[in-house]
């Protein structure tokens, strides 16, 4: 059942399920499409909280199991395996609400864990996102109404949305141009055709009437019904290629293009795309059609799901090598390498924890969108923190401190006449930062990777320990508000180039996160707040400035202040050209 969430957040929704027999697969294994469904209902419910009327699945975002759901089996009354995970008799938690509402979608959040009733053990199963839009009678777009988030926790998520909605938007143009810069015969020269299995072979096609339970109210058939079925199918492909039984490990984003309706039959499609030494990649997609004699189709759905086949001591097993057909098996093929290669850059660069990230993380084409959601992410998260401490305050100038952890993170803001546009232009370029900031030496622009992003080589004043002075390779990643209340914001990270290694005349520095939040006050006046996580290099430096021993920071900000005031009128033209 579902319920609202105690908390007093107006749009989370809990829902607690027990498994049933009903509810498993042939092996006693709660199953994935079943869990699918259930997460799509609570989904929606919160979605609709929030919208007020009827809402429709637009898309799930990647989901991760951080434990699959395997080795799970039913065992008579009172008897006990010894096995973990989710069985008859234990519950699955779901815990869903809107993160942020945009003009007519909106992302929702659902967290998913089961709970063992006779340990109290819980344990968690998978996150996700889903983007919902609300629609309006005839199925006319509904105009959100905005989110206010309350707690630190939601500030975060309500923040770091817009991130994510960013890169859903990119992640097409991210995989073709992996794919345009990719060999397009390597992979294939260097697997042996004749000792691997045809990819025709794994070929699934079936079909489903939509009936009234598989819909809404609306008639339209739940977003969850249809994921559950195309993960039937792409299991049986899965299971054709390995003759085992697979285990679900991960699945791509599901993009609703269309909806169906009661009366509709539904052609579900999978194949395995390729196979790699421990998993595979299974594409499958969902056409509708309304007549049994129709021949035009509607093209409603596709994902691609990661399946592994685990031995008896969960240990994942060697697959079989896929021979992909001509033309579209090869196209699909080649894919398959190339999402492989931008899940690992997602899941190592995105999915980590911050404290979990290395300083410097290696840059190439494949992952500038993840390193770029991670660098604005991060401060977007420093950002929405809820204990900063006022520690100075000099005149205009007041300095904040956050103690967490092991890092030690300030920020510095003040108040400047001018319009936070016009901040935001003059901030994102470091190639003028020496004109205030006496820290800097210079700051070559090596590489603009798009009109956001862009890579300087930074040499900076302050001698390290080693008496030299300290280079940085840093990423600029610029953002302008989404929505009302938004800032301008502009981070920096450290990345490492190929072509800028570490010199022997430079000691090489990293930062972890910094930037600066552009606040509009009124239309010629904004707050202008710099941000930074105190990298060990840098820590006796921000502690002596927070203890009073030292006005280094506040005579910057001063200068900076100057530096915006003395150049604001030569950007009027620029501001109308981004």
């Amino acid at each position: 059942m579902a319920s609202p969430s105690p908390t007093g957040n107006p749009t989370e929704v809990q829902m607690s399920q027990l498994v049933l027999p009903c509810h498993t697969n042939h092996r006693g294994e709660l199953s994935t499409g079943q869990l699918l469904k259930w997460i799509d209902t609570a989904a929606c419910l919160s979605a609709e909280r929030h919208a007020g009327c009827p809402c429709v699945t637009a898309s799930m975002d990647d989901i991760y199991f951080e434990h699959t759901i395997s080795q799970l089996y039913i065992n008579p009354p009172g008897q006990r395996d010894g096995k973990s995970g989710v069985c008859v008799g234990q519950v699955v938690n779901i815990k869903a609400k809107v993160n942020r509402a945009f003009n007519s979608s909106m992302e929702v959040g659902i967290q998913v864990s089961y709970e063992d009733l006779c340990s109290g053990k819980h344990c968690s199963i998978c996150k996700a996102y889903a983007t919902f839009v609300a629609q309006g009678p005839s199925g006319s777009k509904v105009k959100l109404k905005p989110l206010t988030p309350q707690t630190e926790e939601e500030k975060i998520e309500h923040s770091i949305a817009a991130e994510r909605r960013r890169m859903r938007l990119v992640h097409k143009d991210t995989l073709k141009d992996l794919l345009t810069r990719s060999p397009r015969e390597t992979e294939l020269e260097t697997r042996d055709g004749s000792a691997a299995v045809p990819a025709e072979k794994t070929r699934v096609e079936s079909v489903e009437l939509v009936l009234p339970p598989h819909a809404n109210h609306q008639g339209n058939t739940f977003g969850g019904q249809i994921m559950a079925w195309m993960e039937n199918v792409a299991t049986i492909a899965a299971s054709r290629l390995c003759h085992a039984h697979p285990t679900l490990q991960a699945i791509e984003m599901f993009h609703f293009r269309g909806p169906s309706q009661v009366g509709d039959r539904l052609v579900l499609k999978a194949i395995v795309n390729n196979a790699f030494k421990n998993s595979m990649e299974v594409g499958v997609c969902a056409e509708a059609y309304g007549q049994e004699m129709s021949v035009s189709r509607r093209h409603i759905n596709s994902a691609f799901m990661t399946f592994v086949v685990l031995d008896q001591e969960g240990r994942p097993c060697t697959l079989p090598m896929v021979a992909p057909e001509p033309g579209d098996g090869e196209r699909r093929y080649r894919e398959a390498s190339a999402r492989k290669k931008i899940r690992l850059d997602r899941k190592y660069v995105v999915s980590c924890k911050q404290t979990e990230v290395p300083l410097s993380v290696p840059w190439d084409q494949s992952n500038k969108v993840y390193l770029s959601y991670n660098n604005v992410s991060a401060l977007k998260t420093l950002v929405a923190k809820a204990n900063w401490a006022l520690a100075r305050e000099k005149e205009k100038v007041r300095m904040y401190t956050l103690e967490e952890d092991k890092f030690l993170s300030f920020r510095i803001e003040m108040s400047v006449c001018i319009a936070a546009g016009r901040a935001f232009s003059l901030l994102s370029d470091l190639r003028r930062r020496q004109e205030w900031d006496s820290h800097y030496a210079s700051a070559e622009l090596v590489q603009q990777v798009d009109d956001d992003d862009m890579i300087y080589h930074v040499v900076s004043q302050t001698l390290s320990c080693e008496n030299k002075p300290q280079d940085f390779v840093i990423l600029a990643s610029r953002r302008k508000p989404c929505s009302k209340g938004d800032p301008y914001v502009v981070a920096f990270r450290s990345v490492t180039l190929p072509t800028h290694p570490a010199s022997a005349d430079f000691t090489r520095g990293e930062t972890l996160c910094s930037g600066f939040c552009i606040w509009p006050e009124s239309e010629e006046t904004s707050k202008v707040a710099y941000y930074n996580q105190a990298t060990p290099g840098y820590l006796n430096y921000v502690t002596t400035n927070v203890a009073g021993l030292s006005s280094n920071f506040c005579a910057t900000f001063e200068a900076c202040e100057k530096f915006l005031l003395k150049n604001k009128e030569e950007l009027i033209v620029q501001l109308q050209d981004l």
